[in-house]
């Protein structure tokens, strides 16, 4: 088993899911008690994927991004990379490269899990099962667009943009929750 694997085992059985995501927890957790090739993106049927909601300083607005593929605002993230060591780490390289935000801090419990369907990953149809994490950004933030993105903005939870991704309201909100505990 990869340290990855396992991390993620660890991670979301130790975790206690929010209602509307309970469903997607169990079939995430099913999908990774199948074995460790679920981690990849070559895994047929589906994989696992590192997200995060990057809220801002003051914890009032939260970085989206207008993905580049879809042309919806979604959170940011994507694959895990060989290495990466846990669900976390991914999510906070992903932050850091899709951003260009430096001095980012992962929360290391995940605030979501969310399925949605990629039509064209990896060649194919495919489930990303993404975890996805709350990353707090320094008071100096300035986000670059990679190129993995048209746009970055900064948006007030009850303020989000159009068109939005299937469940990026309930993430943002869930992001939201967590930060308030924090």
């Amino acid at each position: 088993m990869s340290l990855l694997h396992r991390d993620a085992l660890e991670t979301l059985r130790n975790w206690t899911p929010t209602p509307d995501g309970a469903d997607d927890w169990r079939l995430t957790m099913k999908l990774l008690e199948s074995g460790p090739g679920v981690m990849w993106r070559d895994h047929d049927g589906g994989h696992v994927t590192a997200s995060v909601i990057i809220l801002s300083h003051d914890r009032r607005r939260v970085l989206l991004c207008l993905h580049g593929k879809f042309d919806v605002w979604v959170q940011l993230g994507g694959h895990l990379e060989v290495g990466d060591v846990s669900l976390a780490a991914a999510a906070l390289r992903e932050a850091t490269e899709e951003s260009g935000i430096a001095g980012l801090v992962v929360d290391p419990v995940p605030v979501d899990v969310d399925i949605h369907q990629v039509v064209n990953c990896a060649g194919r149809r495919l489930d990303h099962h993404d975890v996805i994490f709350a990353v707090h950004a320094p008071p100096d933030a300035v986000e670059q667009v990679s190129a993995e993105s048209h746009a970055l903005g900064w948006f007030r939870p009850d303020a989000l943009p159009a068109p939005l991704g299937s469940d990026t309201r309930r993430v943002v909100r869930n992001a939201m929750l967590r930060a308030a505990v924090r």
